[in-house]
């Protein structure tokens, strides 16, 4: 038996489409869904797919700025310098602390606590809490002044900072009298942001976790600042940290 030659396949006319394959109805309908925001008029329509919320990022870290702290340091304004010790460095004072004007120098030392780079952070940090410690009656009227830096370095949203930031509250409501008292009226600008992290521990199992030895657990180190809040800022604390906080619980009360 021979097998038949094939002749030439007639010539495409020009503008001749080649044909196409029908797909069943039922799959031409599922590719053909669309993908539209919520609560209009397409998302109420057939073969269509509404596309969820954008993330809010309340735990995405803020973009850090140059510091007031940064630029007078770096001019040498400062009466400090760097001082090695046997147990670490430490800050050496070229002035006696209690000689400070604590109107001008202590805001910038809390302007710093955003600075996340050495020496800057070290001398920051180091600095508010060699200052709070000699502090005494000076402190005090000095409390508006160091709200917006600490506000500032808590919307940065860095953990580090955070956890820096609310050992140095921890410093400042026992550094002097009424200090827990004058911070009341100011919670609403602290406290926010503690709302947003307070539940944020870490979930090790029957695992060892060594932050919280380290004192660098953000949950644990919000826990213990607003129970230092509501000690040392009298009757009205906890009522103002409630309303800011809701699932605070009271250490007195209770």
């Amino acid at each position: 038996m021979v097998a038949e030659k094939e002749g030439p396949s007639p010539p495409k006319l020009a503008g001749e489409r080649p044909p196409q394959q029908q797909q069943p109805l039922g799959q031409l309908r599922r590719t053909k869904q669309q993908v539209t925001d919520g609560f209009t008029v397409k998302a109420m329509m057939r073969n269509t797919v509404v596309r969820g919320p954008p993330v809010a990022g309340a735990f995405k870290e803020r973009p850090t700025k140059p510091t007031a702290f940064r630029k007078f340091y770096e001019r040498g304004d400062f009466p400090i310098a760097l001082e090695h010790d046997t147990r670490g460095n430490k800050i050496a004072w070229k002035v006696e602390i209690e000689k400070l004007d604590y109107h001008h120098y202590l805001p910038l030392f809390f302007d710093g606590l955003c600075e996340m780079t050495f020496p800057y952070e070290f001398f920051a940090r180091q600095g508010i809490h060699d200052m709070l410690e000699h502090g005494g009656n000076k402190i005090l009227p000095v409390i508006p002044q160091l709200i917006i830096p600490i506000k500032n370095a808590l919307n940065l949203r860095n953990r580090q900072v955070i956890c820096i930031t609310l050992k140095v509250l921890q410093h400042l409501v026992v550094s002097a009298d009424m200090v827990g008292e004058a911070l009341v009226p100011y919670y609403r600008q602290i406290l926010p942001i503690l709302n947003i992290f307070k539940n944020m521990n870490v979930n090790s199992g029957d695992g060892i976790d060594y932050s919280q030895q380290k004192r660098e657990n953000i949950g644990d180190l919000i826990q213990e600042t607003l129970e230092a809040f509501e000690r040392y800022g009298g009757e009205d604390a906890y009522i103002n940290i409630k309303y800011m906080v809701p699932t605070y619980q009271s250490c007195l009360l209770n």
